[in-house]
């Protein structure tokens, strides 16, 4: 999912690119609308938002929520996506059709000049590639921009679709690989992408606990439901995830900067 994106795109003459599945529609003038959303508010980034969370039920926004995955906010007039400190998102519960500023998005669909996509230096990146399933290459994108101080927007109710929309079937070893690679990557994220680049030791600490938290509401829910091997699976992702940043080849990763 990395070494298909991180490219230097030579090929490419013009001074934006649009990157997008193949599963993606695109309403009339949808593409022209980025781009003057970009201009008007002076980005670098646009994202329309193909999955829209705050669609979701009330009970399922709560255990989203207490689950430390995703939080909803009240909407502020300024954020559509925030990063959290456990490696979770939270989102705007009822945005107003137009842009938000954002600090991660949804990567169906986005829209970015060449120069600005090579800052992201996507390629150092390529360890998300050794995991089981594709997971959470948007999100380190998105937000090692963010980190790099592009602006990038969410663009609400745009109308632009993805036109997967989770049929694809799921048996017991793609749930497995999933909840493990999952795990796996929110331990390296966390610790490259939060708790790494945190430079005060008192919210380094809050780091610590948030992501505890996180970790510990997820095994504690597979014991609850009976479900051991998941047990072993996530507690198995994190003992392989800590060693990983442990390990030589992710200290030889540059920092970001």
């Amino acid at each position: 999912m990395v070494a298909q994106r991180a490219l230097p795109y030579d090929e490419v003459n013009t001074k934006y690119i649009l990157f997008l599945d193949d599963d993606v529609y695109l309403p009339d003038n949808s593409v022209e609308k980025m781009y003057e959303y970009l201009a008007v508010n002076k980005a670098d980034v646009i994202s329309p938002d193909v999955f829209p969370n705050a669609e979701r039920s009330l009970v399922g926004k709560l255990m989203m929520m207490i689950s430390g995955r995703m939080l909803a906010r009240r909407d502020d007039g300024k954020w559509g996506y925030k990063v959290m400190r456990n490696a979770g998102y939270s989102y705007n519960s009822n945005p107003r059709p137009g842009v938000y500023m954002s600090q991660t998005n949804a990567g169906p669909c986005f829209f970015c000049s060449k120069v600005d996509f090579l800052k992201v230096r996507f390629e150092e990146e390529k360890w998300m590639d050794s995991l089981n399933y594709a997971q959470g290459d948007d999100q380190v994108m998105f937000y090692k921009m963010h980190l790099l101080g592009l602006k990038q927007l969410t663009w609400f109710n745009s109308g632009v679709k993805h036109l997967d929309a989770g049929t694809s079937s799921q048996n017991i070893e793609k749930e497995q690989n999933l909840i493990y690679s999952d795990f796996r990557f929110k331990t390296i994220f966390w610790h490259r992408f939060i708790y790494k680049p945190e430079v005060s030791k008192l919210y380094k600490l809050w780091d610590i606990a948030c992501i505890v938290y996180t970790f510990g509401f997820g095994l504690f829910i597979s014991i609850i439901k009976g479900r051991f091997d998941m047990f072993t699976i996530k507690r198995n992702a994190i003992r392989d995830g800590i060693n990983y940043v442990k390990s030589a080849e992710y200290k030889n990763i540059p920092l970001i900067s």
